[in-house]
């Protein structure tokens, strides 16, 4: 029997949490909130669950197997350092911070004390990234394009810069992962952040609320992602459309699109990519075996870098290598 730590209390604590409620052998042990009475409340939803409102208590009384790390950007750190520090694998989810500065540190820990990671880029799980990868490898990539756009998500720090990191950082990871995962390493970024309306609808707003961003790729392939966050709540578009010597290939939401010389073919992913993650590193913690992760902290790193990029290349107003 896996026994499992959830440090938050948030929407992605509970994705991760019903879906290991349903895994035979695994037992939701602890779950660490802000405070204990919302740890509390949270964990009356697991029958062998004890809510903690600290985290090196529910670690000193709990024999963890393994830790689920789902808060927001900037908590990330000491969480980290603690869990390597005992030799307790982790998932942690995306963005690993709101900049470089804790990811270097707890990068450097981990080569020192090795433990199992996993990262929360959890479209790389999506069955139709497979067959995406496949039609790329017969095909010579042109271009790019890709878009994050929706509305402010409601919690309070998503809209700080400090706290959130932004849009580019906190949400439109996910595409820059997805990009590495199916094209390759990025070597230059050149971004335009703006403000157009959020500071006139919400208070203390210092996230851009558009951005486009310019990325090119070892391989010579040039992407451009744009996103924005003030649409209406319901209206939303997210993707990337990849233009090939073969056609075109339009990923959406959980949906791949090809279209050769005007023939076109859908198909939809029809099993759960959180599934599939939490299965590949339960595996890995079970059996050391972690070839099934398809995305570590030290790869998760790697995106971390070129976002964190894209926001000092649109302070500046120039390109930023990728070291």
């Amino acid at each position: 029997m896996l026994k499992i730590g959830i440090i938050g209390t948030g929407w992605f604590s509970g994705v991760h949490a019903n879906i290991l409620n349903k895994m035979e052998d695994v037992h939701i042990m602890g779950i660490c909130g802000s405070s204990k009475e919302k740890a509390e409340k949270y964990a009356s939803n697991y029958p062998n669950a004890t809510g903690y409102g600290d985290v090196k208590e529910m670690l000193d009384r709990e024999n963890l197997d393994a830790v689920y790390i789902c808060i927001p950007p900037f908590a990330h750190g000491e969480i980290e350092l603690e869990l390597i520090n005992r030799g307790i694998p982790f998932l942690v989810e995306k963005p690993l911070s709101v900049d470089l500065d804790i990811p270097d540190e707890i990068l450097r820990k981990l080569k020192d004390q090795p433990v199992i990671t996993s990262v929360g880029y959890h479209f790389r799980y999506r069955e139709s990234i497979d067959t995406l990868k496949n039609e790329l490898n017969l095909s010579t990539i042109g271009m790019i394009t890709g878009s994050w756009m929706g509305s402010m998500p409601g919690v309070y720090w998503w809209r700080n810069q400090e706290t959130s990191g932004g849009q580019f950082i906190e949400q439109t990871t996910h595409l820059v992962d997805l990009l590495r995962y199916t094209v390759g390493e990025v070597r230059e970024v050149y971004a335009a952040y703006g403000s157009r309306s959020l500071p006139s609808r919400y208070e203390d707003v210092t996230v851009s609320d558009i951005g486009t961003v310019t990325l090119k790729f070892t391989n010579g392939v040039i992407a451009n992602l744009s996103n924005t966050c003030i649409l209406p709540e319901g209206d939303s578009k997210n993707g990337l459309d990849y233009y090939t010597d073969k056609g075109i290939l339009q990923l959406g939401f959980d949906t791949l699109k090809t279209s050769k010389k005007g023939e076109i073919i859908v198909k939809e992913d029809t099993t759960d990519p959180y599934v599939k993650e939490n299965e590949a590193f339960l595996h890995a913690v079970r059996t050391g075996d972690t070839s099934k992760i398809l995305s570590t902290y030290e790869d998760a790193y790697k995106t971390q870098e070129i976002t964190v990029a894209a926001l000092r290349s649109a302070k500046e107003g120039l390109p930023v290598k990728i070291s």
